[in-house]
């Protein structure tokens, strides 16, 4: 998976297609990402220990990796992601567009 947690993403299909937001999470054995705001879905929460209340809480649900792309920082646009090997010997990702490394 091409994607870390911290990328600003957006999401190209689905039903929350054209939202954009910051990767919380990835779920790398199912090729899934967990984006902030977007795919939200209501959870009904019994009380226990931790909330006394319970009730229906709104939380993030995760979307298919092959469903979002990473935006550019440089162009504010999406884009694919490459690899390459930098002069230390590092592989580093870079973005097909711009050729700009991401961090």
């Amino acid at each position: 998976m091409n994607l870390k947690v911290g990328d600003k993403v957006v999401v190209i299909s689905g039903k929350s297609k054209g939202s954009e937001g910051k990767i919380i999470k990835t779920l790398k054995k199912e090729n899934k990402v967990i984006v902030e705001g977007c795919n939200m879905v209501t959870k009904h929460i019994k009380p226990n220990s931790q909330n006394e209340n319970g009730g229906i809480v709104k939380q993030e649900a995760p979307i298919h990796a092959s469903n979002v792309m990473i935006i550019d920082p440089k162009t504010k646009k999406r884009t694919r992601i490459a690899h390459k090997v930098d002069e230390k010997g590092n592989k580093v990702r870079i973005s097909v567009k711009s050729k700009e490394i991401l961090k």
